[in-house]
């Protein structure tokens, strides 16, 4: 596999063996080892090394999908400042089902040779050694974790916990839900919605200003009334609760960057029924930090000792975190829950915890996007093409969220 870092004419030096990563997950025992490789499979003609990688275990639960054959190239598409590879964008949408591993790739397989694009050019093939039914979905077994596994699924318990909604009371008398849905660990939708208006006030609109600068948020895009306007690929509003109430939504990215509490104001544009100007009316909003953000993993955590009797309620994190809101900024609590989660946790036997480079990025992450080096294990079709086909990556389920 070539790192995106790699120099144009990379050598076998520069890349990491999939059979060497594999020989490490054998080492921790796992029930079930997947590899899904969304990349191309051509041979590097900079290096004509060829890597013998050690023996590898006979354990009967390993499964290969790659998204190509071999000596082929592996597609994606891009739309706008979006970009999916193909296969992966064909599995988002079975991923989830209970099913053997094997059958919902043969299905991804079949679903991708529907696809009039990649007819003849891309072709998912699939290695198995599988000699039980185990799915994806397979609850995990945590009976004989170490301490740095239980801390590590401790770890991302956290990063998955949203601010809880609450609603907005202003003094026009207008009622504003806030409500909030992960799309990934480090990306969060905000969602306002008029609850409730007197009846001289003919029209409203509660919209989001002012965050936090550690973040990103696409001023362009925010305050859509549906998701996709508002840059969001994954979450639907279906998903969301109350989907026939009109909503404001907007999009936040790089959560894992927070380095403050998040902050924002909520601007209430509204105007009565016997006058023509519009009035504004402000206020400031608190909700700690959301999702990875509490891990602060821009942070180099110290070594100390760990003990493995936590718990989330020992940490004092309830389903939902803190949320504060007042004509100041009040403090929130979880500040100090975070810092709490930190010190105990600081000591874990983990190397993954102990890397400064532990930050994980979203796909659409401007940075990324706007680099001028490109990606050699992938190819673009036009955008032409994909308008020529019933391939929309707006009917992709979102998987990420809770």
């Amino acid at each position: 596999m070539v790192p995106i870092d790699a120099p144009a004419s990379y050598t076998s030096d520069h890349c990491l063996c999939v059979q060497s990563i594999l020989s490490r997950m054998q080492e921790k025992q796992t029930g079930l080892n997947v590899f899904l490789l969304d990349m191309c499979r051509q041979r590097n003609f900079n290096d004509d090394v060829i890597v013998h990688p050690g023996l590898l275990k006979v354990t009967a639960n390993i499964v290969f999908g790659y998204a190509t054959c071999v000596d082929a190239e592996a597609y994606e598409v891009k739309r706008e400042n979006t970009s999916n590879g193909i296969f992966i964008s064909f599995l988002k949408q079975r991923v989830c089902e209970n099913q053997k591993v094997t059958v919902m790739l043969d299905k991804v397989a079949e679903d991708m040779g529907r696809c009039a694009i990649t007819r003849g050019r891309q072709a998912l093939e699939l290695r198995s050694n599988l000699s039980e039914r185990r799915s994806l979905t397979d609850p995990i077994q945590t009976s004989a974790c170490s301490a740095s596994q239980s801390a590590r699924n401790l770890q991302w318990a956290v990063a998955h916990d949203l601010p809880q909604s609450q609603c907005l009371h202003f003094d026009c008398g207008v009622k504003v839900q806030l409500g909030f849905a992960a799309e990934f660990s480090n990306v969060m939708v905000i969602y306002t919605r008029i609850l409730a208006k007197p009846e001289e006030i003919v029209s409203c609109s509660a919209q989001l200003t002012d965050f936090t600068e550690d973040v990103d948020v696409d001023l362009k895009k925010s305050n859509q009334d549906c998701l996709i306007d508002a840059g969001s690929l994954c979450l639907t509003e279906d998903k969301l609760p109350s989907p026939d109430v009109p909503s404001l939504y907007t999009r936040i990215c790089n959560l894992q960057r927070l380095k403050k509490e998040l902050t924002f104001t909520v601007c209430l544009h509204y105007t009565y029924s016997n006058m023509d100007e519009e009035i504004q009316e402000r206020l400031p909003v608190l909700v700690g930090k959301p999702l990875v953000s509490k891990l602060n993993l821009h942070q180099r955590p110290p070594t100390r000792s760990f003990s493995t009797d936590i718990s989330l309620d020992s940490l004092g994190f309830s389903e939902c975190s803190s949320f504060a809101f007042a004509d100041g900024l009040a403090p929130s609590s979880s500040t100090s829950n975070a810092s709490l989660f930190q010190e105990v946790t600081s000591g874990v036997d983990s190397p993954a915890l102990l890397r400064s480079d532990n930050l994980p990025e979203e796909t659409d992450c401007p940075e990324f996007l706007l680099s001028s080096e490109r990606l050699v294990s992938s190819k673009s079709l036009p955008h032409s093409q994909v308008n020529e086909t019933n391939f929309r990556f707006s009917d992709m389920c979102n998987f990420h969220s809770l």
